[in-house]
């Protein structure tokens, strides 16, 4: 599907986005492996997440969707029983790295697999720990999917995750609770922990602190009500059009805060953004917030180091905020990005600059050299990456000329409503 875009003068409205995915995917799976009946209200209702719901209705566990919730009966890890199938992930990195964990310690056989997208993107960060605490996993050549898990003992370690990872520190926990012994994860720096609240929140003895997490597997995991927020992630593109459309005044509403989700807000702030945090609370052990978010004039910003991993799936819809500030921003310790849906390192680049952007690629980053008001319309491309798809319409909105985008319906990922959110505020996005 290909969606073309015209400018846009100002966007005012009031609206919620997507529920939160790395949330909705955890909920899901750790309820899977509670004893007794849990609940996750809502829940993300997306490709990603259905692939989660499949593959553990797949593994004997009971799904169901119940008066705006989807209930679910877990059995404890003794519930899971061997799929009959191979276990289809799609495009869903998360769903097969932390499945991987659970299934590590499982008395069956399991085959994970996933389409194009997924099958080349890398699983020997997994690998490699799981086989240390003893796992059996048989993959293609350097790692890739298909992964074969021969489910069988496994003892806790002590480990330093050689990146950031919250998929490859779940996968870890998760295998680290069915574990003889505790399990010691080091970051180098700390990554996303809804995680560590959720497993806390159900019993399991796990303490976490400046990125050092202990668990000492045992407990038996209770089923809990979660409640999942917005997604700070699909917030992002919003937050970014209301800063760099003029005259716009956006408040998003219902939007989970975690502090180490927050590093998108930090940096656009620091940029000048005018962004306030309303109405805070805390819902299912999670901050949240809602966001006012008016126009400002942006200036140049550097992201690196800690920063990365706290926004490292903003980093596209923030490169098309610097595209248009005053001055040269940086971005840093990226090399992540290229191994995500597409390489987007490369995609923002080249597709940006299309539209007029001075986006120089590095290895790890990217060099933005700003020019307000310098982006012209044109046919890009997403790759069918959800998140390369929504920024480049989020850079549509202040191009000189119309911008049509190809594979746009790769947003259905993550973000189903995404055309018809930005539709209502712009009646700018029609199907070419």
């Amino acid at each position: 599907m290909e969606m073309k875009l015209s400018p846009c003068h100002s966007l005012k409205g009031d609206l919620e986005v997507s529920a939160d995915k790395s949330i909705s995917h955890r909920a899901l799976i750790f309820s899977a492996l509670a004893q007794g009946e849990g609940s996750v209200h809502n829940c993300l209702e997306a490709q990603d997440t259905r692939s989660t719901c499949n593959c553990l209705r797949q593994l004997g566990v009971d799904i169901k969707a119940e008066q705006g919730r989807l209930v679910v009966r877990g059995n404890g890890w003794q519930g899971l029983q061997e799929p009959e199938k191979v276990l289809d992930c799609g495009n869903s990195g998360t769903t097969m790295r932390l499945l991987t964990g659970l299934l590590a310690g499982r008395p069956f056989l399991s085959i994970l697999s996933g389409d194009d997208s997924l099958r080349r993107r890398p699983m020997r960060r997994i690998i490699e720990p799981l086989e240390r605490m003893g796992a059996k996993i048989s993959a293609r050549h350097n790692g890739l999917a298909p992964l074969a898990v021969n489910g069988a003992p496994l003892r806790g370690i002590q480990y330093q995750l050689p990146v950031s990872s919250a998929q490859l520190k779940t996968a870890l926990l998760l295998a680290g609770l069915q574990a003889q012994g505790p399990t010691l994860l080091l970051e180098p720096e700390p990554s996303r922990d809804h995680s560590e609240r959720m497993l806390a929140v159900m019993g399991a003895d796990l303490q976490a602190e400046s990125g050092k997490i202990t668990l000492k597997p045992g407990r038996t995991l209770q089923p809990q009500e979660f409640k999942v927020p917005g997604d700070i992630s699909s917030a992002a593109f919003f937050i970014v059009a209301a800063s760099i459309v003029p005259g716009s005044e956006l408040l998003i509403r219902n939007v989970g805060v975690n502090p180490t989700r927050c590093g998108v807000i930090e940096v656009l702030k620091s940029m000048g953004a005018d962004i306030t945090l309303e109405n805070r609370r805390v819902i299912g052990g999670e901050p949240v917030a809602d966001l006012l978010v008016r126009s400002a004039p942006l200036q140049a910003a550097v992201v690196e180091g800690a920063l990365v991993p706290r926004l490292v799936d903003e980093i596209p819809v923030l490169a098309v905020a610097m595209a248009v500030a005053e001055g040269e921003s940086r971005v840093e310790g990226a090399a992540e990005l290229r191994v995500k849906e597409s390489d987007r390192l490369a995609v923002i680049c080249s597709e940006l600059n299309k539209m007029g952007a001075c986006i120089e690629e590095m290895p790890q980053g990217l060099i933005i050299k700003g020019r307000p008001g310098g982006l012209k319309g044109n046919r890009v491309a997403s790759y069918g990456d959800h998140r390369i798809a929504m920024s480049l319409a989020i850079a549509a909105l202040v191009a000189k000329g119309d911008t049509s985008i190809s594979q746009a319906e790769a947003v259905d990922i993550s973000f189903p409503q995404f055309w018809t959110l930005l539709s209502n505020l712009t009646d700018g996005c029609e199907r070419a």
